[in-house]
């Protein structure tokens, strides 16, 4: 199986090594997996420090090898309506196998936290985040996969940590997913809101929307910052998309490669 979303301690957020990462994938019986660091960007801060050092990427994961898994190297984008340029030039940084693009600050606020709640009701903080997301991925070119579409749900200050519900948001959720389906860019199904909100991010209803809209690219990711979370319901991810599109995606050189599951 596969998990094609995780950070090692190359990312602000995470601790754990990139080989100790690896040696959980393989411990976990995961054929294939990518590490997808952050280069993210906060609006409001006078010093980024969110974007991760190409020198300690490299160090980290260059010459990387466990027996009997494949490594692949990538990043997850904060995509913004002000850094298309910007992630162009971070795509320059070296060479990536699988790009994922991802929505973490609206209204230059990270959704995560308080400042971006206040005032807001459930709805229309998730809505706001839909239209950010809806904006965004009309606008970016680069990305190869839109990551954890309902990030919102996981949210910690999210005063409901609801599961998004695709029914309250159909009109501007089907705007996203033939927005990803005309570009040819993928979804994840995301295993990390299992534990925090109760379901996959995004829900499989969505993800059997994205299908009858022509979607062809899903891949499958842990979203892992430490070695415990590595593959978390990965396997249980990967069969429910291999009942619904009878497969799943990896990457290599920015190009899908699919996956009869």
């Amino acid at each position: 199986m596969f998990d094609f979303h995780m950070h090692s301690r190359v990312s602000f957020d995470a601790q754990d090594s990139g080989q100790q990462m690896a040696l959980a994938a393989k411990a976990a019986g995961l054929r294939e997996i990518c590490f997808t660091d952050h280069i993210d960007y906060d609006p409001l801060a006078s010093e980024q420090t969110m974007a991760f050092d190409t020198a300690a990427y490299n160090a980290e994961y260059d010459g990387l090898e466990v027996p009997g898994l494949k490594i692949r190297r990538g990043m997850e984008f904060g995509m913004d309506l002000t850094n298309p340029e910007q992630f162009k030039r971070d795509l320059r940084r070296r060479h990536f196998d699988f790009v994922l693009g991802s929505i973490h600050f609206v209204e230059d606020r990270d959704v995560y936290f308080e400042p971006y709640w206040e005032g807001k009701t459930v709805f229309q903080g998730e809505r706001r985040f839909l239209e950010q997301t809806l904006a965004c991925v009309e606008l970016h070119e680069d990305f190869d996969v839109l990551a954890h579409l309902s990030f919102i749900s996981k949210a910690w200050a999210n005063p409901s940590q609801r599961l998004l519900p695709y029914e309250e948001h159909r009109a501007i959720i089907d705007q996203i997913l033939r927005t990803l389906v005309r570009k040819e860019k993928g979804l994840e199904m995301n295993t990390s809101g299992v534990d925090r909100c109760g379901g996959f991010l995004p829900t499989e209803d969505i993800f059997l929307r994205f299908r009858q809209l022509g979607g062809r690219i899903v891949t499958v990711g842990s979203d892992a910052h430490n070695c415990r979370r590595v593959g978390q319901y990965a396997h249980r991810a990967c069969g429910i998309l291999g009942d619904m599109f009878g497969y799943v995606c990896t990457f290599e050189d920015r190009k899908p490669i699919f996956h009869r599951v």
